[in-house]
């Protein structure tokens, strides 16, 4: 796993360059944000249980068929499994939003995620939804604590979402 800083030593290391105004700047920004985005992964570590079910509980409305037999949700079993998925990606958010960087969210959750999915039927758009509506609950929870920086919020699970969502080439 990277954070922000190692990824822009590593990519000047490897050219064999000096810090540019680039990287400076970029670096900056990392240390600017860190107190704020400690902040939300503070917030959002004690409400994680209750981000989680209230995720859980808009996505079911939402799409009920999931929970009906053949559904992907239908079972104990697959229920459960799907809401241990829903708090991964809650949790591997929080670790993207302190490194500052989505290299975790690659390595730990979205490389081959999607080729499983598909490989055991499960669908890709209830997924896409739970994230969604992850990334929506978490700035509800920080708008009520009087903290807001939707982007540094967003981001992760923007990237997430991007990732799992079908693409045209």
């Amino acid at each position: 796993m990277q954070d922000a800083i190692t990824s822009v030593l590593n990519k000047y290391d490897l050219t064999g360059k000096y810090l540019d105004n680039l990287a400076i700047n970029e670096l900056n920004n990392y240390f600017i944000t860190a107190v704020e985005r400690l902040k939300v992964v503070q917030i959002i570590n004690s409400q994680a249980s209750k981000i989680i079910k209230e995720a859980a509980t808009k996505l079911y409305e939402e799409q009920p068929e999931l929970l009906r037999p053949s559904g992907n949700s239908y079972t104990t079993r697959r229920y459960a499994a799907c809401l241990r998925d829903i708090e991964y990606y809650l949790r591997y958010a929080t670790y993207a939003l302190i490194a500052g960087n989505f290299n975790i969210l690659d390595e730990r959750v979205l490389d081959g995620l999607k080729d499983t999915y598909n490989s055991l039927d499960v669908p890709i758009a209830p997924t896409v939804r739970s994230i969604k509506i992850l990334e929506e609950q978490v700035i509800s929870q920080l708008i009520d604590k009087n903290l807001i920086n939707q982007e540094i919020i967003k981001t992760p699970f923007e990237y997430m979402i991007m990732s799992l969502s079908e693409q045209n080439i």
